[in-house]
């Protein structure tokens, strides 16, 4: 998954984006409300982390731009505003939570993946993918292989969320490279194709196809 974070406080944001990262996010970082909006409205992000009192465009401005725009992203304000009227602001705009300085990291995080699960398996769908003999759990990010839980790093995690949330389609190399690595990644694009062996050994070997030209497919049947 690949959130945006604008919040002008740059210690802040760094300390957020690496925490995430390390909970297996791709994760970019804007400090300017005008970039954010210009962020969330060109990238392909599945939620973004706005701070209200931003340079440029303030939080409730971007969201309520983002809204007016037709953009469904969920939308987490943080704020050192505590007052209700504010908070009503920023869900009025279109906020889909909100979260008041100073707060706890675990419950951003906890926020963030509740936001997550809402949007992508949507009212009372499961969390757990079951192809053949594995199964995945996005919620809990935990895969197992015939009942043997498998051990996965947050990349390698990531890259296989990918590939399951679009199982039996084609996933190019790009797109993985979009959901689980920044924009500012600069790297040999064949990193993806490292991960994806990594998987194969871990799991079976049969089980991600490489369709040449086009990307990589998750094979649905047993």
């Amino acid at each position: 998954m690949r959130l945006l974070i604008v919040e002008d406080e740059k210690r802040l944001a760094l300390s957020l984006a690496r925490g995430l990262t390390a909970e297996g996010y791709a994760v970019d970082v804007v400090h300017d409300g005008r970039e954010g909006l210009h962020q969330a409205s060109e990238g392909t992000y599945d939620l973004v982390i706005l701070d209200i009192m931003l340079p440029g465009l303030n939080g409730y401005r971007v969201c309520a731009a983002l809204r007016a725009a037709g953009h469904d992203v969920p939308i987490l304000m943080l704020t050192a505003k505590d007052g209700e009227y504010d908070e009503a602001e920023g869900l009025d705009t279109g906020a889909d939570d909100y979260l008041t300085k100073p707060f706890s990291y675990v419950v951003l995080v906890a926020r963030v993946k509740a936001l997550l699960r809402r949007r992508g398996q949507g009212a009372g769908a499961s969390p757990v993918h079951v192809h053949g003999d594995l199964k995945v759990d996005t919620a809990a990010r935990r895969v197992f292989l015939r009942e043997a839980e498998i051990a996965l790093t947050a990349k390698e995690f990531s890259v296989l969320e990918q590939l399951v949330l679009r199982a039996g389609e084609v996933v190019s190399k790009s797109e993985i490279l979009e959901h689980v690595w920044d924009f500012a990644y600069d790297g040999d694009p064949n990193i993806v194709e490292v991960y994806v062996s990594t998987l194969r050994r871990k799991l079976r070997a049969g089980l991600i196809r490489t369709v040449r030209g086009a990307g990589y497919r998750l094979e649905t049947s047993p």
